[in-house]
């Protein structure tokens, strides 16, 4: 089976969940025989060179970036006001990339295109004119339910008023969108149900993020003197409105609990991107560290991983992570959606400021009860998240829905 896979930006280096979702499953299908070729835009946020890209970053057939800027502009964003278009989607549409898009659907005879998250859609006529090839929207989570858990969580005024039509019109569009796919892959049951709600009638599946837990290999414990606490991390791209909001609400409301009752508590934050107000941030036994060259090194180096998400959707990879490599997970509920692990034994889970608090105090003075939560959590990563596993599954429904066949889909040595 030939697959193209469309990207809105280069998944690569592996630092956030979109990258780590389109990696793994991309090289995974090529592991059980399908030939992967990669479209991706280089945008001005996420911009990779691609002289860069480490050697073992070799299973795609070819790959092709084009360079666009989608930067946010006031100007644009001004006369967008005046149009029925969503501005989400208009920011990822490019003369340049539809260009390279129909040279290479022209020069190859591609079974199938895979569409990574909503952003890819206005794409769609333009693979219909130049390919027969069937078209999979892989949604990564309910894009205009993000937005319209910020617009809520948002204070009344122009700000809201501006978010809130942006997620009617964003919601519209993907609403619209939903049968003129050939097939849909949703990461969550939940993201699917809510689909179908809305009416979607094409042949879909689930498909969640899955790890190579190869990568998430436990580090020897150090055999220096160990901590006295466990401690708390946070990870995430701090440029990303739900993270910065959740990471505010934890630490005016949650982290004050915390430290009154486990003075010596230390937390630390990684992430790019940071804004002026936490790097400032004057929160005691709280370090910014800012963007770290590997997620599963910083992790490694602490016990605890904390998740105060407010808003967002789909699936937390982050969380994965975590469990893979034996964190006890704290998180809201919102933050843990499509996880189907088990509360109070593989994660823990807490809404209120004094419940996410006691969780965390819990998880500090007790720490074999910490402990086994994390051990817990990676055997159940073991038993539901395994990415050959995921998609082979996803790679068999494939088959049966347009009759193309891999070469095996036992993996290749």
């Amino acid at each position: 089976m030939k697959i193209l896979q469309l990207c809105k930006k280069f998944p690569y280096p592996l630092k956030d969940g979109e990258a780590i979702a389109v990696t793994y499953l991309s090289r995974a299908l090529q592991q059980l025989g399908a030939e992967v070729s990669l479209l991706s835009m280089n945008t001005s946020k996420h911009y990779f060179d691609i002289q860069q890209l480490p050697a073992d970053f070799n299973h795609y057939h070819q790959i092709e970036l084009v360079d666009i800027d989608n930067r946010i502009k006031i100007h644009e964003a001004f006369f967008n006001l005046f149009s029925k278009k969503s501005y989400h989607i208009q920011r990822f549409v490019s003369k340049n990339f539809e260009k390279a898009l129909i040279n290479l659907l022209e020069k190859n005879d591609f079974d199938l295109v895979q569409l990574e998250t909503l952003y890819l859609a206005p794409y769609v006529e333009t693979i219909r004119r130049h390919s027969k090839a069937k078209i999979v929207m892989r949604s990564h989570n309910v894009e205009s339910e993000i937005w319209k858990r910020v617009a809520q969580n948002t204070s009344f005024g122009a700000k809201k008023f501006y978010l809130d039509l942006l997620t009617k019109r964003l919601e519209k569009f993907e609403i619209a969108q939903l049968n003129q796919y050939d097939l849909l892959a949703a990461i969550t049951q939940r993201d699917l149900d809510f689909f179908k709600e809305w009416g979607c009638n094409i042949p879909a599946c689930v498909a969640p993020i899955g790890l190579d837990l190869a990568d998430y290999e436990l580090s020897p414990k150090p055999a220096s003197t160990p901590k006295p606490f466990p401690t708390c991390c946070f990870i995430g791209s701090l440029d990303w409105l739900p993270n910065t909001e959740g990471l505010e609400w934890l630490l005016q409301k949650v982290w004050p609990l915390v430290i009154e009752k486990v003075p010596q508590a230390q937390f630390f934050i990684a992430g790019r991107n940071a804004p002026d107000w936490l790097k400032q941030g004057q929160w005691k036994n709280v370090t910014v560290v800012g963007e770290v060259a590997s997620a599963p090194e910083f992790i490694q180096q602490h016990e605890i991983m904390l998740v105060p998400l407010l808003s967002g959707g789909g699936m937390r990879v982050k969380i994965l992570e975590g469990m893979a490599l034996e964190k006890a997970v704290i998180s809201t509920d919102l933050g843990a959606e499509g996880i189907i692990a088990c509360p109070k034994t593989q994660i823990l889970l807490a809404n209120s400021p004094e419940q996410f608090a006691e969780k965390v105090i819990q998880c500090i003075e007790n720490k074999p009860y910490c402990q086994q939560i994390g051990q817990q959590a990676r055997q159940f990563i073991q038993n539901n998240y395994d990415n050959l596993a995921i998609a082979r599954r996803l790679l068999l429904f494939y088959e049966q829905k347009i009759g193309a066949k891999t070469a095996t889909l036992s993996p290749q040595n």
